[in-house]
């Protein structure tokens, strides 16, 4: 389990690339998130990077550049790629190497000739544009949230969450296919509704549109068919985490889901942020596993006292949400909530130790969402549903608008950051998803 502090969490370390020393930076040099980028409008091919204050080391040109001292180039090279796949699938020895290699080149103790290569290295992140980090093959949806469950179920007149919530972490198969970077437009969902007080569904457009605030937890190295994943040794798969959205369409998802889950109304469109962090850089924000008095510890291959101790990770979380009249008004975005991934119920490594106790292979580029994540105050819920109790309770906009579910028009983000007296801030960018008119013909 990667939780042992190292140089590169020194909040005292400074990089020469200024930007990255500036208070509030999402990018410090204890940071080094990654992602897979080109400069606007240069028309070449997609290339892994890494953030450092306002810039992005192209690791396609720190590849072939000639260094003066030796440094690791097998995992800059697998970083360089189109995708991150390859450098997912060579462990966590060689995202050790690689992140320890750009903090010792970055930092302000650099020598000069280094620097001077480096140099050329960087591209300002207003200039870039970002796909999917991934070649993304599976992606799996959790349900571990017990304050979500909790809320969800009292809208829907049931008294609580389901016996084994407490005993497994829940999940269901989604649809990679429909995965997009942030700042990409998708078109309002089309799928069968049944309105009330009708018998018979329709075809139509949804109109209980929702976002879900989750983690992508991307695992790197995979595991052999039948072999399954201990808890302790999980997290050495788990490459990084970025912000996702697994936007859901309420009232397509009511009509649905019984008895097989979510499918349509889950499908049509998920957004992930550009960033990767490392398990490493969240080392000083690791938690103990959040239970209440008189819960389950769980089956003995999802427990352990080094789960329990240290398997949660204390990530700040928040939603936004700005209109078309926002926009056009040029009024600020509104905050709908705050929450921390330290209260979920299940730990990522609990996550991947489930998904292969049945044998199943997990395979480098894979995503786990985390499943929507709610904490247990008035206002940390983590989808409008909850927020505006199905529509009984609206939220405001500073706009003067009200919102019980998400219009065409709105843009939501999500944001993250982990925060903590005596480390250096570590921030995950933002994941930002626009609603567009129904595309599909209904007739």
């Amino acid at each position: 389990m990667e939780s042992q502090l190292n140089h590169t969490h020194d909040a005292a370390a400074r990089s020469w690339v200024a930007a990255a020393n500036l208070d509030g930076t999402d990018f410090p040099i204890q940071n080094l998130p990654l992602c897979v980028f080109r400069r606007q409008g240069e028309g070449k091919a997609f290339r892994g990077g890494v953030a450092i204050g306002d810039q992005i080391v192209d690791l396609g040109a720190l590849s072939e550049a000639t260094f003066p001292d030796e440094i690791d180039r097998a995992a800059i090279s697998a970083g360089a790629q189109p995708v991150l796949n390859r450098l997912m699938e060579m462990g966590p020895n060689a995202w050790r190497s690689l992140r320890h290699t750009l903090f010792a080149l970055l930092h302000e103790k650099a020598n000069d000739s280094m620097v001077s290569v480096v140099k050329d290295c960087l591209v300002p992140a207003i200039e870039a544009q970002f796909a999917v980090p991934a070649q993304i093959g599976d992606y799996t949806d959790y349900y571990t949230s017990i304050d979500h469950a909790t809320n969800i179920m009292k809208l829907f007149g049931f008294d609580g969450v389901g016996p084994n919530f407490r005993w497994i972490p829940l999940g269901y198969h989604g649809r990679a296919s429909s995965i997009d970077i942030s700042g990409t437009s998708f078109y309002r969902p089309v799928g069968q509704v049944l309105q009330s007080g009708r018998s018979e569904p329709t075809l139509k457009p949804s109109e209980k549109l929702d976002y879900e605030l989750e983690l992508a937890i991307y695992i790197g190295r995979g595991n052999v068919r039948g072999h399954a994943i201990s808890v302790d040794d999980a997290e050495n798969h788990v490459f990084g985490i970025g912000l996702l959205n697994d936007w859901s369409s309420r009232d397509i998802q009511s009509w649905e889901m019984n008895p097989l889950g979510p499918f349509l109304s889950k499908s049509f469109a998920t957004t992930v942020s550009p960033w990767v962090v490392t398990f490493e850089a969240l080392a000083p924000f690791r938690t103990a596993l959040r239970r209440s008095e008189g819960e389950p510890e769980g089956l003995p291959y999802l427990s352990s006292e080094r789960n329990s101790s240290l398997g949660g990770v204390d990530i700040q979380l928040e939603v936004w949400m700005r209109s078309a009249r926002q926009r056009a008004a040029q009024l600020a975005a509104t905050r709908l909530s705050t929450t921390s991934f330290r209260h979920q119920y299940w730990t990522i490594a609990q996550m991947v130790s489930h998904h292969t106790i049945n044998g199943c292979n997990l395979r480098a580029g894979d995503v786990l969402g985390s499943g929507t994540i709610s904490g247990p105050g008035e206002g940390e819920a983590g989808a409008l549903i909850e927020l505006a109790r199905n529509g009984a309770n609206p939220v405001a906009l500073t706009s003067g608008e009200e919102r019980s579910f998400v219009q065409v028009g709105d843009e939501i983000t999500l944001r993250g950051y982990c925060q903590k007296p005596g480390f250096a801030r570590i921030g995950f960018g933002e994941s930002r998803g626009e609603v567009m008119s129904a595309r599909v013909d209904v007739r």
